[in-house]
C-alpha cells in the first residue's frame, strides 16, 4: 500500500498572507482630469450671444406720417420696473402693468386685436423667405424715463419679438407725458404740433 509521509519539521499551521499598503497614488488622476479639462475647453464651442435685429432710424429723417389713433400704443417705461401705457392723444387714460406675460403682453394682444377688428390685417412679405404674410397695423412708442432700467427695455423689445408687433419705435418721452404719470387725473395736454417736435428733436 501507499503510505503518506508527513515531513518531520514544524506542524502545519495558518498562512499568513502579505500586509499590502492600503496608499492610493492619485497623481495620475488628477493629470488625467487636467488634461480632459483643458481638451474640452480648447474644443468646445462656447455659447453665442442672441442678438435682436433692430432697425435704427436714417440720419435724415422724412416728414412725420400721420397716424390714426386707433393704430398707436404708448408704453411709458417707469420706476419699480413698471411699465405706463395709453391709447391714442385726445381722450388718453393712463393705466400700469407689469413685464410678465399676463401684463404687459395681454395689453399688446388686446390693444392688436382692437386694430384687426377696426382695420384688418396688413399685407406685406417676408423679409427672409419672400412670402406673403398678413400681420397687425399696431404702432408701439416706446419712451423710456429716466427711473426705468437697461433690462426694462430689453424685455419691451423681447414683447414686442414674441407679439410680432412690425412697427415700433422708441423715442423720448415728453414733459407732458412726465407730468401724466405723477398725476393722471388732470389727463394727458400733448397736441400734434408737441408730438411733432418729440419725435424731430
Amino acid at each position: 500500500m501507499a503510505e503518506v509521509q508527513m515531513s518531520a519539521g514544524k506542524p502545519p499551521g495558518k498562512i499568513r498572507s502579505k500586509k499590502m499598503s492600503t496608499r492610493v497614488d492619485f497623481t495620475p488622476m488628477v493629470d488625467l482630469g487636467f488634461l480632459l479639462i483643458t481638451f474640452f475647453m480648447l474644443t468646445t464651442t462656447l455659447a453665442k450671444p442672441h442678438i435682436m435685429a433692430l432697425a435704427m432710424p436714417d440720419k435724415n429723417p422724412l416728414e412725420p406720417i400721420e397716424m390714426p389713433q386707433s393704430k398707436i400704443l404708448t408704453l411709458l417705461l417707469g420706476a419699480n420696473d413698471k411699465v405706463y401705457w395709453y391709447e391714442g392723444i385726445d381722450e388718453a387714460k393712463l393705466d400700469s402693468t407689469d413685464y410678465s406675460a399676463k401684463g404687459l403682453r395681454q395689453v399688446i394682444l388686446n390693444k392688436m386685436n382692437q386694430v384687426q377688428a377696426k382695420w384688418g390685417l396688413e399685407d406685406y412679405q417676408d423679409m427672409k423667405t419672400q412670402m406673403p404674410k398678413k400681420g397687425s397695423h399696431l404702432n408701439v412708442i416706446i419712451k423710456p424715463t429716466c427711473e426705468s432700467r437697461f433690462q426694462n427695455m430689453v424685455d419691451v423689445l423681447d414683447e414686442m419679438a414674441v407679439c410680432r408687433v412690425r412697427y415700433y419705435m422708441i423715442l423720448d418721452i415728453s414733459q407732458q407725458e412726465e407730468g401724466f404719470i405723477k398725476n393722471p387725473a388732470n389727463g394727458l395736454n400733448f397736441n400734434i404740433e408737441q408730438q411733432r417736435q418729440a419725435v424731430l428733436r
